[in-house]
């Protein structure tokens, strides 16, 4: 018998956790003594994990390595990578939530559009929803286009544009957008984590 099952053993004929401290001299209740049996069956989400996923952390633009442990092809859990030099397996209370972004209930996984006036909110197809911001985005450039100020100087830009990102987002995105706003014409081009 390994010592740990004689251990398990031993606790289960004392089943007060003061009874098992005084018994294994755990005055403390700090040792094995206080640990349930229940807590030795458990067995932690990453060691039945059926891959890891290396990824960065979406809020801020730190850039802290995520190891992602995937079973079945769900996100079970998400760690920081110890071996970042960025981060050294560290994560903030919002990395360590990352693993909600993509698990969580309240997740929005359909575009959701809210008419003008209206009080329901109704889903629409991704397709038809593009062709709206595209459509509005042209028009909103179209009329509000200047290509001359009130000086007379040349400005080529537009005022009726403006971005305001997130930190959610990564710099790539960030580095996308900023560049998509600003061929655009868009001079207003801001981000939360800039706030």
């Amino acid at each position: 018998m390994t010592t740990e099952k004689a251990a398990r053993t031993k606790r289960s004929l004392l089943p007060w956790p003061v009874l098992r401290q005084l018994a294994d001299g755990d005055v403390l209740g700090r040792g094995r003594s206080v640990r349930s049996k229940r807590t030795d069956e458990l067995e932690p989400r990453t060691a039945t994990a059926d891959r890891v996923a290396h990824s960065v952390c979406p809020y801020c633009a730190v850039g802290c390595a995520q190891k992602v442990f995937v079973k079945d092809d769900k996100v079970v859990q998400i760690e920081g990578n110890p071996e970042s030099p960025v981060n050294r397996g560290r994560l903030c209370p919002k990395g360590s939530a990352s693993k909600n972004l993509v698990t969580s209930d309240l997740r929005q996984t359909t575009v959701r559009y809210r008419a003008p006036y209206a009080t329901e909110w109704t889903d629409l197809d991704l397709h038809t929803a593009m062709d709206m911001v595209a459509d509005r985005v042209v028009r909103s450039r179209r009329e509000s286009w200047q290509d001359i100020d009130e000086q007379g100087r040349k400005v080529r830009r537009t005022m009726g544009i403006a971005s305001l990102g997130g930190a959610t987002l990564d710099n790539e995105e960030n580095y996308l957008i900023k560049k998509l706003f600003t061929a655009m014409g868009a001079i207003q081009i801001e981000n939360q984590a800039r706030i």
